[in-house]
């Protein structure tokens, strides 16, 4: 692909899909300036270098994949932190802990319930119901199999109800009759 070319897509992106991929990242970050930085770095890894077979007209699958790894690699970053940080900070550093009223008031709010998830329960619950993709094609983006992408999402959905009320039903997650083992 030209230079040019991919300035042109560059520009009509950042023109007509700018506020679909800011709501993207709002959705996997829950914060506004962890948004903006997301859809900026996902920009820069898709335009900063000119690869074959890039199209246009794919640019923003592109950029998306690209915020979605920006967010996980940030927050691999993050809980290795959380691992090792108590050997750089004293225990007079800790924040204090939020509140019950907080987290009352935080029960009902989307971002807010979805900061309770894992990373990657977190992306599968976005790219899911946010994003409305079939399993199939969240393992797909994700590069995970299929059963992790359920099992994310059962995770997710059983942290996520309690808060929100019962999540739509996916059409493609067929229901399992379990049936107990006989014993002998």
């Amino acid at each position: 692909m030209s230079r040019q070319t991919a300035e042109d897509a560059l520009e009509t992106l950042a023109r007509e899909r700018a506020g679909a991929l800011f709501g993207y990242a709002y959705l996997l970050s829950g914060n506004r300036d962890a948004a903006t930085d997301l859809v900026q770095e996902g920009l820069v890894r898709t335009f900063s270098r000119t690869r074959r077979g890039f199209a246009p007209d794919d640019a923003e699958r592109y950029v998306r994949r690209a915020i979605l790894s920006a967010y996980l690699d940030g927050a691999r970053r993050a809980a290795r932190w959380v691992r090792v940080r108590h050997l750089f900070t004293s225990s007079d550093d800790e924040p204090a802990a939020a509140s019950p009223e907080d987290a009352a008031t935080a029960a009902v709010d989307v971002r807010l319930a979805l900061l309770r998830l894992s990373p990657a329960e977190r992306a599968v619950a976005v790219l899911r119901y946010g994003e409305d993709l079939p399993v199939a094609e969240v393992a797909s983006r994700m590069g995970l199999a299929e059963g992790s992408v359920k099992r994310y999402l059962s995770d997710a959905r059983r942290k996520l109800e309690p808060l929100l009320g019962p999540l739509p039903e996916a059409d493609d997650e067929p229901t399992v009759a379990v049936t107990p083992r006989r014993t002998r």
